[in-house]
């Protein structure tokens, strides 16, 4: 009977959950226009703890989506304009000498903008190694190390970046470390031709809709919690586990794999495509994740995770042909 309350229990909980996030789209919606697919994957990563790096060229909406998100999901939101001179003490903040009534001197520590429950990090890669280095503790561990004490971030913490894809002048590609702190890697397209003319008409009138908070920061970690509790099948499991391991170059893989990859992804894909997949089938109103989801987020799992080869780059092999392979030898 135990077995019986706590499943029921879990599927109220997971149920409540899934009609708030329809509300908290529905907020996103009124001010984000086509880019339905972009907002899901981003909600599926605040669902699974993780941070995202969003891919697109400037002007697509990017800075907007993490403003609405803020919003929408009630976080602290800040945002950073990554430059070249930009130095880790402007992201994790500093200590400055100050003088007391009474004469005396102290450091005081000035908390930088990364003290907040969702940065922006905008054009990462603008900012040099060392900069972007600063975020690595940050991203995995939810803390900074500064002045030889410890201090703790806000919960929860999350990390939307945003590269640009075309102009590569004066940029520092991430290293792979740092690329494998990230969630999910997403690709931000041009709207439709609809949702580019709903857009034109709704943000060049008089008044411009706003975004409605739909969830607070407490009810995101209880949401987080409740993701891990999902139960996952052994079919699903299966998916996972093959698609991550055949991603590896080998003797026994996948031609296409084998002669086209310099490295692959490590165990860090398979954790988080079994979180995505869970919060994916909430997000979709299901209660358990099937291998449609593992399907649908094989690429913005994988891709950041693995490298073409020197020679497959210039024979014009694309990664996305590789991960369709790898899909379909799912079956």
């Amino acid at each position: 009977m135990g077995e019986v309350a706590d499943s029921n229990s879990l599927m109220t909980e997971i149920e409540t959950l899934g009609a708030r996030l329809q509300k908290a789209k529905a907020s996103i919606g009124r001010v984000i226009f086509g880019q339905e697919e972009v907002v899901d994957q981003v909600l599926i990563t605040f669902l699974s703890g993780g941070h995202v790096l969003l891919v697109g060229v400037p002007g697509l909406g990017k800075t907007k989506l993490v403003q609405t998100l803020g919003t929408v999901m009630g976080l602290e939101e800040r945002r950073v304009q990554f430059t070249p001179d930009l130095m880790p003490a402007d992201i994790l903040g500093s200590e400055v000498l100050e003088e007391g009534a009474d004469g005396k001197r102290a450091f005081r520590f000035l908390p930088g903008p990364i003290f907040c429950q969702l940065l922006m990090a905008d054009e990462i890669n603008r900012a040099s190694p060392r900069t972007q280095s600063a975020l690595l503790q940050a991203m995995q561990e939810h803390k900074v190390a500064i002045g030889g004490q410890v201090l703790p971030l806000p919960e929860p913490f999350h990390v939307l970046a945003t590269q640009n894809p075309i102009e590569q002048e004066g940029t520092y590609p991430l290293p792979e470390a740092q690329l494998d702190r990230f969630l999910l890697e997403i690709e931000v397209d041009y709207p439709s031709a609809e949702a580019e003319r709903a857009m034109l008409l709704a943000t060049t009138g008089a008044s411009e809709a706003k975004a409605t908070p739909a969830m607070t920061a407490q009810e995101l970690i209880a949401a987080q919690q409740l993701i891990r509790r999902i139960p996952v099948g052994e079919q699903v499991v299966d998916a996972i586990m093959k698609l991550v391991r055949g991603a590896r170059p080998s003797a026994d893989g996948l031609a296409s794999v084998r002669n086209n990859l310099a490295w692959g992804p490590g165990p860090r894909a398979a954790q988080a495509l079994m979180l995505a997949t869970r919060a994916r089938a909430v997000l979709d109103g299901r209660l358990s994740p099937s291998l449609d989801d593992v399907l649908a987020l094989a690429e913005p799992v994988l891709r950041h995770r693995m490298a073409l080869s020197f020679a497959a780059r210039a024979d014009g092999v694309k990664l996305g042909d590789v991960i369709a392979e790898l899909k379909a030898s799912l079956g």
